[in-house]
This record gives C-alpha cells, structure tokens and sequence, in this order.
C-alpha cells in the first residue's frame, strides 16, 4: 500500500520503521523540510517529500502532529491522494501541556473530529494511546499473550476495515471502537488510555466518562 506519514516525530519516525519493514511504500513529510529526514530516509526506505507533496497519490494518510499544528498544514494538503484514500489522525489535545486552549474540544467536540473539520475528509482514530516505545518493539503475531491491543474509531465501514488491518499486520489487537462521535472514549485521560489487551480494552472504553479530567482541560 503507498502510505504517506505527515509528520516526522517519535510516532511518525516509528511508524514509517514498522510500515516500511512490511513492504509498504511510505513517504514521509515534516515542517522542516525534506533534507531534514535523510538519515531516517537511509535508515528506512522511506521517501522524504515537501508536506504538500507527501499525500500525492497515497492510499493511505497518517496525520500524527501536535493538534496545535493542525490549522497550519497546507489548503489541500489531501486533494491529490488516490481515490477514496483513507486517513488517520493519531493525535491527543494537551491544553497545558502544548496546544493551549482549543475552544471546540474544550466544549465536547471530539479531537478527531475537530481535525477533520480541518482536513475536510472523513478520519479514523488510531495510535493516539500508545507510547512510541511500544508502536516499535511490541508488535507481535496474533494469538501472542500479552498482545496489546488499540482502539480504532471511524465512521466508514470500508475505510475502517483497511485500518483494523493495519493494526493487526503492525502485530496489535484491532478493536472497533465505534463512530467518530464515540473517540472521545480513547482521548487522553479516559480508562483506555494506557495499556491494554483486547478484553480489558472494551471493557475500558466502556466505563470512559465523556467528562475531562482536570489534567487534560486548559
């Protein structure tokens, strides 16, 4: 599958290790520019881009910068990706620990959903609850004990089916975790948000209370 990475920290780098080991070809783009992406280029396979040119033909987007940054990418950042490409956000709103005050998602908007206002495509909800650390070195074959397993949220059917894949060829558990409306059950602060496996992670975005905690509110 061409898979496109907007974003080049420690998900995004760790991300484009896993996906090009499994013989996807990935691109990757970050604020800075290209030349700044050489050595994970040579160390991965992956091809550094211009943002505005990373999604070009992709069939599959990975969008993993701080929420802050969302607003900033470029008008049309996804109009040229292959056709009913499918697109996922990663990211977690930290109000006081980096993006300040995001007034809609202070007043219950889903993060996801926030993002894809500003995207203008329908996005699937995945990786924003696992540590990088972990996205690396504990992908493991199902059916493995101690398989980690993460939710995914999304509103299309088809769209969601290539994700639960991903997830599970990346050597995690793939949990349906319901519609967009319903990510706020894997935000930051909620029972899900930790380590998990398949069972106790139902369990968990079944008790996830739609109320911030303090921690996570600005």
């Amino acid at each position: 599958m061409k898979i496109a990475i907007i974003g080049a920290g420690h998900i995004g780098g760790n991300l484009a290790r896993r996906l090009t080991k499994l013989g996807h070809e990935v691109s990757i783009a970050n604020s800075r520019g290209p030349h700044t992406l050489t050595d994970l280029a040579a160390e991965t396979g992956a091809t550094p881009q211009e943002v505005t040119e990373v999604a070009r033909g992709a069939e599959l987007v990975i969008v993993t910068i701080p929420q802050k940054n969302i607003p900033d990418l470029p008008e049309g950042i996804l109009d040229h990706t292959a056709p009913d490409a499918v697109i996922i956000d990663t990211g977690n709103y930290y109000p006081r620990q980096r993006d300040g005050l995001i007034a809609e998602i202070e007043a219950g908007l889903p993060e996801s959903r926030w993002v894809e206002q500003y995207l203008k495509r329908p996005v699937n909800k995945v990786f924003n609850g696992i540590t990088a650390a972990n996205l690396l070195e504990r992908g493991v074959p199902a059916g493995s004990p101690n398989r980690i397993a993460l939710p995914v949220a999304g509103d299309d059917p088809a769209a969601k089916a290539i994700v639960l894949q991903l997830v599970e060829e990346l050597g995690f558990d793939a949990v349906d975790a319901g519609g967009l409306d319903e990510s706020w059950r894997q935000q930051p602060g909620t029972p899900s948000y930790r380590e998990h496996g398949a069972d106790s992670l139902r369990q968990a975005l079944a008790d996830a209370s739609p109320e911030r905690i303090e921690d996570f509110k600005a």
